[in-house]
């Protein structure tokens, strides 16, 4: 997969073009994503994926810091690699940008620079300067401009049509299983470990505590889960805490997440690591004191790894 970062030297055949955000690239996205490949084949020509980054509501919107992402741009980068897609652009997002009306963008960006032979979008594509660009718009534009559009239906699942906010609200919830059949893939997080207060080695529980890679990552709810971890190559099992302690992080909605890699003593201080998030245990909740917490971490550490064999 190549990956543009501008246009100006970009070369690619018959290309067969998709535009958003994918913030999750969860199952309706990967739709287009069998479409555009399956269109390419068709005319021997190459997907693109053309989004941006920053996120457009950084740039745009006076409530940016409530911006919560599936994703972050190299968690996507990698998704759209193994998707096995041909040009990811991913185009910088200023002001200037987003005030290119559509006609603009359909003309400047996908005829002129691109060369687009067909498109293909989500039932709900809305695009450029106040959202204007919608499905009826583009008919217009790919009669003008002598590109084929499709539009996919939105892919619905137990009576609910998938989005990115569904899948959002099931995360926030901890709502781990629901958010993860939506994705076709599991929820990660990526971070580094920092420097914690070593109260869960006191109890035999240690714990690394982690710092997400993008402050605009989601966490998910408050609460203790099975999760898989991966570092140097390496593949764990654990039990991970989400809880709050404002004054010891920087990770959305000051949310502190502490793993528990089982049967692991060595020092990770300061490792990149990645979480994959299987299931939610239990909620969080106050223990009377020291001996009954160690007691439920016991309860806990059985019930993950029954959830994580049973995954393996």
């Amino acid at each position: 997969m190549k990956i543009h970062h501008s246009l100006d030297n970009f070369d690619a055949r018959s290309t067969v073009v998709t535009i958003g955000t994918f913030d999750g690239l969860h199952k309706g996205h990967q739709l287009i994503l069998k479409k555009l490949k399956n269109l390419a084949a068709e005319i021997g020509g190459e997907t693109v994926v053309f989004t941006f980054y920053p996120h457009p509501r950084i740039v745009t919107a006076s409530d940016a810091s409530s911006l919560r992402l599936l994703t972050t741009k190299n968690e996507k980068t990698e998704l759209f690699r193994k998707a096995g897609i041909d040009h990811l652009v991913i185009y910088p997002f200023d002001k200037a940008f987003a005030s290119l009306s559509y006609a603009e963008f359909v003309k400047e960006i996908l005829v002129d620079k691109i060369r687009t032979k067909c498109l293909v979008v989500g039932y709900d594509h809305k695009f450029g300067k106040n959202r204007e660009g919608g499905f009826e718009y583009l008919k217009t534009c790919a009669d003008k401009y002598n590109f084929r559009i499709e539009k996919l239906d939105a892919l619905s699942v137990e009576g609910e049509n998938i989005s990115s906010t569904l899948i959002r609200a099931a995360l926030q919830s901890g709502d781990i299983l629901k958010a993860n059949h939506y994705f076709g893939h599991q929820f990660t997080l990526h971070g580094t470990v920092v420097e914690g207060k070593q109260l869960g080695r006191k109890m035999g529980f240690p714990t690394a505590n982690i710092e997400a890679s993008d402050k605009y990552k989601i966490i998910p709810g408050y609460g203790v889960y099975a999760v898989t971890v991966e570092f140097d190559g390496r593949k764990l099992k654990g039990m991970l805490n989400i809880g709050t302690r404002p004054t010891f992080n920087k990770n959305a909605d000051n949310r502190s997440i502490e793993v528990n890699i089982f049967d692991f003593s060595e020092d990770i201080y300061r490792k990149k690591i990645t979480i994959n998030f299987v299931a939610k245990i239990r909620d969080e909740k106050k223990f009377p004191g020291i001996e009954a917490l160690v007691e439920q971490l016991k309860k806990d550490r059985k019930n993950a790894l029954e959830i994580l064999d049973t995954n393996d």
